[in-house]
């Protein structure tokens, strides 16, 4: 095969990995958005559920980005933006293979950014319930709702009273 065979036969393979890449990743976002959804509103019964459906997709988007890794390493190229830029620029009249990759990097950066606010919405929610729980249980050290003798007691120990 001579290189022209090759880097067409490089493109043939390359295009339909970063294709996929970016259906993976808009439903990833998706994901993500309804996620965030469920954190929000407190619906989290179905959550578990989407959860696992995220990590098989995140499985699904690891697996691709090895291939097109493999696919750039078999070109010679790094395995990283470099490597990407160096791809396209052997192939500049990929323009639709451009327009992917933009996308792809595009709704990589939302899912990160969903990604981290969902883990905010997560931590809030769990500190919420723990604050709950032990107001329930009465073994909170911060938040005493009755001292020893029965008489309700405020949290900081000091009182507002309106004898100034």
């Amino acid at each position: 095969m001579n290189a022209g065979t090759l880097m067409a036969a490089a493109t043939l393979d390359f295009v339909p990995i970063i294709e996929a890449e970016l259906a993976a990743v808009r439903h990833f976002v998706a994901l993500l958005g309804l996620e965030q959804e469920m954190l929000i509103t407190g619906e989290v019964g179905t959550l578990i559920a989407l959860v696992g459906e995220k990590n098989g997709l995140a499985s699904e988007l690891t697996a691709l980005a090895a291939r097109r890794n493999e696919s750039l390493a078999a070109a010679g190229l790094t395995l990283d933006r470099a490597g990407m830029a160096a791809w396209f620029a052997a192939h500049p009249k990929e323009i639709h293979a451009r327009a992917i990759w933009s996308s792809l990097l595009s709704l990589a950066s939302q899912a990160r950014e969903l990604n981290r606010s969902n883990g905010e919405l997560i931590q809030i929610r769990m500190q919420h319930n723990a604050l709950a729980l032990e107001t329930l249980l009465g073994t909170s050290t911060s938040l005493s709702l009755y001292g020893p003798d029965g008489q309700s007691t405020p949290p900081s120990g000091r009182c507002i009273t309106d004898s100034a």
